[in-house]
């Protein structure tokens, strides 16, 4: 294994300078549950490991104009017990519960399920089916694409711009 550079951003645009700073070799840090064994199995090297734990858009469910806004870091577990989400959207919370086991869903997130887009990624048809959004942040712009246009293919976004910063 090379060396690896560890950085926690304090905010979703410096996430995205972080990624365009490391020049393809800058790999997000949500829950870690696909990075890590990624990492362990050889399948990813990155250069630079970008936490972004730390930012409270990224891990909190907020609740909007009769909708939610999820980040892309909040646990499943965290989503699981959400009160207001859950009656609102049960399938989507359903399908969520289904990512890994109870120990794995402290970690893991909706966000990383969707980045990795993983063909068996439990939480996405019902993000589709939804209508959910993905609000991506570059170093200076921030968009919004409905999920089921977000990825071409197993970790492959559909835009070589920064990853999501919520679901």
């Amino acid at each position: 294994m090379s060396d690896v550079q560890y950085k926690v951003a304090k905010t979703v645009r410096e996430a995205a300078s972080l990624m365009l700073a490391a020049k393809g070799k800058g790999r997000i840090l949500a829950g870690g549950t696909d990075l890590l064994v990624q990492m362990k199995s050889g399948m990813a090297a990155p250069g630079v490991i970008i936490d972004v734990k730390k930012i409270p858009e990224m891990t909190t469910i907020t609740e909007t104009k009769g909708s939610f806004k999820i980040g892309a870091a909040a646990p499943a577990a965290v989503i699981g017990e959400h009160k207001k989400l859950k009656k609102a959207w049960p399938g989507v919370v359903e399908a969520i519960n289904l990512i890994g086991s109870t120990q794995v869903q402290g970690r893991a997130s909706a966000g990383g399920n969707l980045c990795n887009a993983s063909p068996a990624a439990d939480s996405v048809p019902a993000l589709v089916a939804a209508g959910a959004v993905v609000t991506i942040q570059g170093p200076k712009t921030r968009r919004q694409v409905p999920v089921e246009k977000f990825t071409a293919g197993p970790a492959r976004p559909r835009s070589s711009r920064a990853r999501s910063s919520s679901a």
